[in-house]
C-alpha cells in the first residue's frame, strides 16, 4: 500500500477480481443459494487466475502479493455472495496459512501448491460440539502408535467440510497440558475413519457449505503432523490472527454491497413527490453508513499490512469485531431503506442482511475479540 492508497498492483488486481465476480459469479447466485451448493468450477477458475495464490509466492505455485490482496479478493467476492467469499476464505486462509507458514517442505509441496492451483480445497477443523470460542477445551485425541497416529473425536461447524480435499484437524496428542497439547494433523478427506456426520443448513451463507465431521479410529502417518512437531497451539492461534483479517474483508464486502443497492434504490424510489434520497433521515442514513464501511475498510487494511509485518494480533481482533458489528448496522439499515421490500427476496438486501448476522459469531465472537483486545492491553 502507499500510505492510504492502494498501489498500482493492488488496485488492478481489485478490478481484475471484480470483474470476475460480477461476469462468471453474479449471474448464478440465485441458483447457487438455492441449491445451498459451493460452485468448485468458479473455484477452480479462480485458482487458473492465480487468485487463490495471492500472498504466496512463487515456489509454491502462488502469484506474490501480500495480505492486503487476500483481503480485496475476499471483500470483492463477499459484495456479490458472502457464502462463496467465507468458502474461499476459509480456503485461502484457514486452509493455506498454517501449512505455509508452520508446514514441512514435504507438506508445502503436497499441500499448499495444488491449494493455490485450485486443484484441491481444504478446511479447518476446530470448533466441536461442546468447544467453541474455549478451543483448548476440545476433546478430540490424537495417539501416537508407532509410525503413525490414531485420531479420534467430532468436529462442528466446519466450513468445506463436506466438499474438501483436505482437512486440517486440531486434536490432543498430550492430554496433560491444556491448550498446549493440541497438534495440528493434514488430514485427507478420503482416509479411513473420516466421514461427514451431516450437512448443516444455516439461516445465510447458502453457497458456504458446512458439516459436522466425525473421526473414528482415524490412521494417519505420523507425515501428517503439522511441521512434524506436537504441541501446536501456536498454530492454531497464528491461523486464527490471519482469518480474522480476512473475515473482516468479507464482512466489507457485504457491507459495500448493502450500502451501494440502499443508495440506488433510494435514487429510484418516489414517496410523496420525490425520490426518497432527498429526505434528510434517508440522507443522513446513507452517509453514516458509508462512513461506517470507509472506516471498516481502513481498519482492516491496516490489519492486513500490519499481518505481513509479522504481528497484528489485537489489531486483527479490532478489525475482525469493528467490520462485523458495521455488517450488522448497515446491512440492517439498507432493509430500512428498502421498507417493506427489504423484507421479501425479490431484493438482494435481505440476502445481505441475513448473511451479515453470522458476521460477529464465527472467527471468534465479539465477546471473545473484546477479550483479545483487552488482553493486548494489558488488562
Amino acid at each position: 500500500m502507499l500510505g492510504f492508497r492502494l498501489s498500482e498492483e493492488q488496485e488492478s488486481f481489485r478490478v481484475a477480481v471484480r470483474s470476475f465476480a460480477e461476469k462468471e459469479l453474479a449471474p448464478r447466485v440465485e441458483e447457487l443459494e438455492a441449491a445451498e451448493r459451493f460452485p468448485k468450477d468458479l473455484f477452480r477458475q479462480l485458482g487458473t487466475l492465480g487468485y487463490l495464490g495471492v500472498g504466496y509466492p512463487e515456489e509454491y505455485g502462488g502469484s506474490g502479493g501480500d495480505m492486503v490482496m487476500r483481503c480485496l479478493l475476499i471483500e470483492e467476492l463477499a459484495r456479490v455472495n458472502c457464502g462463496v467469499a467465507a468458502a474461499l476464505l476459509a480456503h485461502v486462509g484457514l486452509g493455506c496459512i498454517p501449512i505455509f507458514r508452520f508446514g514441512t517442505e514435504e507438506q508445502k509441496r503436497r499441500y499448499l501448491v495444488p491449494a493455490v492451483k485450485g486443484e484441491k480445497l481444504g478446511s479447518f477443523g476446530l470448533s466441536e460440539p461442546n468447544s467453541g470460542s474455549d478451543a483448548a477445551s476440545i476433546r478430540s485425541t490424537a495417539d501416537r502408535r508407532g509410525d503413525h497416529y490414531v485420531i479420534n473425536g467430532t468436529k462442528m461447524f466446519i466450513t468445506n467440510g463436506n466438499i474438501a480435499d483436505y482437512c486440517l484437524v486440531a486434536a490432543y496428542t498430550d492430554r496433560t497440558r491444556r491448550g498446549s497439547g493440541i497438534s495440528m494433523f493434514i488430514v485427507d478427506t478420503d482416509t479411513p475413519g473420516f466421514s461427514v456426520s451431516r450437512k448443516l443448513r444455516k439461516t445465510g451463507h447458502h453457497t458456504s457449505e458446512t458439516a459436522a465431521l466425525t473421526f473414528e479410529d482415524m490412521k494417519v502417518p505420523a507425515s501428517a503432523l503439522l511441521g512434524g512437531v506436537e504441541g501446536g497451539f501456536k498454530q492454531v492461534t497464528g491461523t486464527l490472527e490471519g482469518g480474522r483479517i480476512t473475515h473482516a474483508a468479507r464482512s466489507v464486502g457485504v457491507s459495500q454491497a448493502a450500502l451501494e443497492a440502499a443508495v440506488k434504490y433510494a435514487k429510484e424510489r418516489e414517496q410523496f413527490g420525490q425520490p426518497i434520497v432527498k429526505f434528510q433521515a434517508i440522507k443522513f442514513k446513507l452517509a453514516r453508513m458509508a462512513m461506517e464501511v470507509e472506516t471498516a475498510r481502513t481498519t482492516m487494511w491496516r490489519a492486513a499490512w500490519l499481518f505481513d509485518q509479522g504481528y497484528a494480533m489485537r489489531e486483527a481482533a479490532m478489525a475482525k469485531l469493528f467490520a462485523s458489528e458495521v455488517a450488522q448496522r448497515v446491512t440492517w439499515e439498507a432493509v430500512q431503506v428498502f421498507g417493506g421490500y427489504g423484507y421479501i427476496t425479490e431484493f438482494p438486501v435481505e440476502r445481505f442482511w441475513r448473511d451479515a448476522r453470522l458476521m460477529t459469531i464465527t472467527e471468534g465472537t465479539t465477546e471473545i475479540q473484546l477479550t483479545i483486545i483487552a488482553r493486548e492491553l494489558g488488562l
